[in-house]
């Protein structure tokens, strides 16, 4: 992996070589294997090894110029940080992005794992395994057309001229499976499962496959579904799916830029039931990939972001801080601008309201297990959605698939219309929360 401390003092001398007072540099590098397989064959297997690199330098007017590159050692750099300082000529002079304030503060101790990659062979041979369980958990299952299993060792880095000095790295793997069913005179029926674990032998494969194969099965009996309006129950992945399409109701930039559902003046007021609070948490023990810093060098931190239905904060570069009169959130993303998006999400019951209801005893409840098409169905400037879905139609512990039906309404109705948030919570890939009951969303079958 690389050496940070190195290529900082590399920087720092073809800076002064170059005249060049005032930089910084955020980069990363990935080393990565992955594999699929297709009927008991490998189907196609992946190696790289990348890095990247973005370079910022201010000249002495006080503009900025950016650049990327791939190449780390010092002939690289001395090009990008060359080219950076020609580009500053160019930056803009309004809202001139600066150091982060937070860029030397000290960060957390974030709990990160370094495993060696297993062989190829090794994940070829889970992934068959994998297969063939799944093929044989049904005569219906017909093929596992989505299948993968990855793993990735990365390291991530900042520094800057004012002596900032930050990195950290570690390993993780995933998988998913997907399936995909076929009967005579029936619709081909899919579901699927996804795991993530620091090293491969902490992996739990066996919950993938089996959580895989009861979705598919109880997806065999389907019946449509009578349009109308609906109590919904949103799986901890579709809910975060949800809340993650409209994230621009807590992007500070966005809200700058007028792009947001969401105003300065938002803050403070309520946007959900009590019983509902939000955070952003890189931190989150659950998190694999928790991170300890952005790209500005920023350390991350729990940030609260609807706390009892209360919108209690934004999520924040150092420009967009800077300009909401505010500290940074750790959440900046740099390139040819610098961009702000979320880590991880903590969706969770604030205590609020009783836990009346349940799964088992539901009646006429629809489940909505996984989103679909949230490219297309999502306006999310207008906060309106219409979503595929997969799920189920539950009757006092009876559960009958829905054979093709999609579930619409606007995120802000959703958050005010909230019956219930459980207790339990799911990790999924963007985050983890519970189910979440919504009162009269439009569902449509087909």
């Amino acid at each position: 992996m690389l050496n940070i401390d190195t290529i900082a003092s590399q920087a720092k001398a073809i800076a002064g070589k170059l005249n060049i007072h005032k930089y910084d540099v955020s980069g990363s590098s990935i080393d990565s294997t992955s594999a699929q397989v297709d009927q008991g064959e490998p189907k196609q297997v992946k190696a790289s090894q990348r890095s990247s690199v973005t370079v910022r330098v201010w000249n002495d007017k006080g503009t900025v110029g950016i650049t990327s590159t791939s190449d780390t050692d010092a002939e690289g750099l001395e090009l990008a940080l060359k080219t950076a300082y020609e580009a500053s000529a160019f930056g803009a002079k309004d809202n001139v992005p600066d150091f982060s304030p937070e860029a030397t503060a000290s960060i957390a101790d974030v709990k990160h794992e370094n495993h060696k990659q297993a062989p190829v062979s090794n994940l070829i041979e889970r992934l068959v395994a994998a297969e063939k369980e799944l093929l044989a958990a049904h005569e219906a299952i017909e093929s596992v057309p989505y299948n993968g299993l990855s793993q990735q060792d990365s390291q991530r880095f900042y520094f800057n001229s004012d002596g900032a000095v930050r990195s950290e790295g570690g390993s993780y793997v995933s998988t998913y499976l997907y399936t995909k069913t076929a009967q005579e005179g029936r619709r081909s029926r899919s579901a699927g499962a996804y795991r993530v674990a620091y090293g491969l032998e902490q992996l739990d494969i066996n919950g993938c496959i089996q959580e895989t194969a009861e979705k598919t099965i109880s997806h065999l009996d389907y019946e449509k579904i009578e349009s109308g309006k609906y109590t919904v129950v949103f799986s901890p992945e579709a809910f975060l799916s949800l809340v993650g399409a409209f994230s621009n109701l807590f992007n500070a930039q966005s809200i700058l830029d007028n792009r947001s559902l969401s105003t300065v003046e938002s803050l403070g007021t309520e946007i959900a039931q009590p019983m509902l609070s939000i955070y952003d948490d890189a931190l989150h023990p659950a998190n694999v990939g928790a991170t300890a810093f952005d790209d500005e060098g920023t350390p991350t931190r729990r940030i609260p972001l609807i706390e009892k239905g209360i919108l209690n904060g934004f999520l924040h570069s150092s420009g967009t801080a800077k300009r909401m009169n505010t500290q940074p959130t750790g959440h900046a993303n740099m390139g040819a601008k610098i961009t702000v998006s979320p880590h991880f999400y903590h969706i969770t019951s604030s205590g609020e309201g009783e836990q009346s209801l349940s799964l088992d005893t539901a009646e006429n409840v629809v489940y909505v297990d996984e989103l679909s098409a949230l490219h297309a169905g999502v306006q999310s400037l207008q906060g309106s959605f219409s979503l595929p879905f997969d799920g189920w139609l539950l009757n006092k512990g009876k559960k009958i698939s829905v054979e093709s039906a999609t579930v619409a309404g606007d995120i802000r109705e959703v958050l005010k219309s909230i019956l219930q948030v459980d207790a339990e919570e799911k990790l999924s890939p963007s985050g983890v929360a519970p189910h979440v009951w919504v009162e009269g969303l439009s569902v449509t079958g087909e």
